[in-house]
């Protein structure tokens, strides 16, 4: 009986940690949904011009500004998709993990396409998106546990095929 109660007991805290994750997960494809709305049908695509523009000091805002914009309803549906997927499965692992990931992501995607992009203005949230992949693919081979490991093994067959 006791075993049954610690089942339950378990069965019920996975159940409002993956609860969790898809509030948070929703609240920020609503944000990033919400503002592509804005930028398309209040502001005619006049926010796009805040993304990343390589080697010019005015584009080092795009550094923090450009995973919050894309360039039309196909770019943010193809990053959405990646958030769901990749930054949920990060997010199972740790809400803490989530947000170091989202930021370093953030930084190092923007400041690398800052450095090395083309000479134009780069939005969208890919480079977070391959953060969340880089991270559970390094966890499996850091952690060394069969979780881990199989997580990886399933994001690397599955999303590295994409």
């Amino acid at each position: 009986m006791e075993n049954l109660v610690t089942q339950i007991k378990r069965d019920r805290r996975i159940g409002e940690e993956i609860r969790g994750v898809v509030a948070i997960m929703t609240g920020l494809l609503a944000v990033l949904w919400g503002i592509e709305a804005i930028d398309a049908f209040v502001l005619g695509g006049s926010l796009d011009r805040l993304g990343v523009e390589p080697r010019q000091m005015s584009g080092l805002l795009g550094i923090f500004a450009a995973p919050f914009l894309h360039g039309d309803w196909g770019h943010i549906a193809s990053n959405t998709v990646g958030i769901i997927v990749l930054g949920g499965l990060t997010m199972l692992v740790g809400r803490r993990e989530f947000v170091w990931v989202s930021i370093v992501g953030m930084l190092v995607g923007g400041l690398g396409t800052w450095i090395f992009g083309r000479p134009a203005i780069h939005i969208g949230a890919s480079g977070v998106v391959f953060a969340y992949f880089g991270y559970l693919l390094l966890r499996g081979w850091y952690d060394r546990r069969v979780g881990s490991i199989a997580l990886a093994t399933g994001v690397a067959f599955f999303h590295g095929t994409m």
